[in-house]
């Protein structure tokens, strides 16, 4: 089967070709990979169809072209071109990759098509899917499009959320991080529960047992308010554990800052922007992986995909809540009420401190979201949209 992936994923040719690092995505960058190699994995034919947006008034104009540097061999990646002008960027987007996306459908036929998020050229590419070409769509659902990242509700774009709300009512079936997320598609369509997906790399390395953990407390991610790093460094600076310390992966619009409130502390390490390798590295090397994002008031509307990844390489977990979660998983982390930098300090005093973060989950969400395991949930799904989409036709 020939699968059009529409994602906006940023490979390390665009990171080279456009100014995008300070609107990177570094968990899509992770899960839209993991994704694609899974369905390759069930011979599927995968193509993924970027918009590869440039953020900031460039005044430039950046041509399409395909990535150099694929992440697996037989998987293409077509970014859509560019011209990042005030009043245009956005219908630039929507038009480019639409347009892209016709032109490999006239080369060879499409069979399916996944989108993930709800972005314009996302719902653009999928509302002409559907009605033009009669191609079953899967939705891809990581982040609550009609709730803000606080967890209240939108009121602005409202022309937006009518096109979005419509969409969720065609699509053919879903897969999502949260079962809030899933309780927004209609109920006769397919669903899928997945928080995350583990990639052989961070299979291979991560141990079940802990001797090879260091004192370590981990950060990855992308330094943006909503995550809650400015509070954490407050509240390490205030707990001076001397056989401690704090890594901090990633960048966003407040990497200078952090890098300021930190540069008087010893115990704080920042790696910058690092090579997946390095990341699971960091990763299985601590003994901590902390999330302190905001607290939303609509518990579910988004799941931090790096806390599967987290549990997965045999860290305790600290995290503020995120919706319900197995209690198989949840045996691997610690709840926060809220970010304040008093809640972190006190909540990492006593992880530490009483040991409890030997208490890990990474055998449970190995196997539920190991390779194998993912390549065979996706493939029951798109086995059942496409039964269901030769019922309708």
């Amino acid at each position: 089967m020939r699968i059009a992936y529409i994602a906006p994923y940023q490979g390390p040719g665009l990171v080279k070709r456009r100014p995008i690092v300070r609107n990177l995505s570094l968990s899509g960058n992770v899960k839209i990979p993991l994704i694609a190699s899974a369905l390759h994995a069930n011979a599927h034919q995968v193509e993924i169809i970027s918009q590869g947006e440039v953020i900031g008034m460039q005044g430039r104009f950046y041509p399409a072209f395909c990535e150099p540097e694929r992440f697996h061999p037989d998987i293409p990646i077509y970014y859509s071109s560019a011209l990042p002008i005030r009043c245009l960027n956005g219908l630039w987007a929507r038009r480019r990759t639409l347009h892209l996306f016709k032109a490999r459908h006239r080369l060879y036929r499409y069979d399916l098509v996944i989108i993930h998020n709800l972005k314009l050229p996302q719902i653009t590419c999928a509302n002409y899917a559907m009605r033009r070409l009669g191609l079953p769509v899967i939705f891809e659902y990581e982040d609550d499009v009609f709730v803000d990242r606080a967890g209240t509700a939108i009121t602005a774009r409202v022309a937006y959320l009518h096109t979005a709300a419509r969409l969720l009512t065609r699509v053919a079936g879903c897969m999502a991080a949260s079962p809030h997320l899933l309780s927004q598609l209609p109920s006769k369509i397919p669903k899928l529960l997945l928080r995350g997906a583990i990639g052989d790399d961070l299979l291979k390395s991560s141990e079940p047992t802990s001797s090879r953990h260091q004192n370590w407390v981990l950060f990855s991610g992308t330094h943006s308010r909503t995550q809650g790093i400015e509070q954490l460094i407050t509240a390490w600076r205030t707990l001076q554990l001397s056989d401690w310390e704090l890594h901090i992966t990633g960048y966003g619009e407040l990497t200078d800052k952090l890098r300021q409130m930190a540069e008087n502390g010893r115990s704080t390490v920042f790696h910058g922007l690092v090579n997946r390798q390095e990341l699971v590295r960091l990763m299985c090397a601590a003994k901590i992986c902390i999330n302190p994002y905001d607290v939303s008031q609509t518990p579910g509307n988004v799941f931090a995909f790096k806390i599967i990844e987290y549990l997965a390489a045999g860290a305790h977990v600290i995290t503020t809540p995120m919706g319900t979660l197995e209690k198989e998983i949840e045996r691997g982390i610690t709840y926060m009420p809220n970010n304040n930098p008093d809640t972190i300090a006190v909540t990492l005093k006593q992880v530490i401190l009483s040991g409890r973060w030997r208490q890990t989950a990474a055998q449970y969400v190995c196997t539920v979201y190991g390779p194998t395991a993912v390549a065979k949930s996706l493939d029951v799904l798109v086995q059942q949209v496409m039964a269901g989409s030769t019922t309708r036709s």
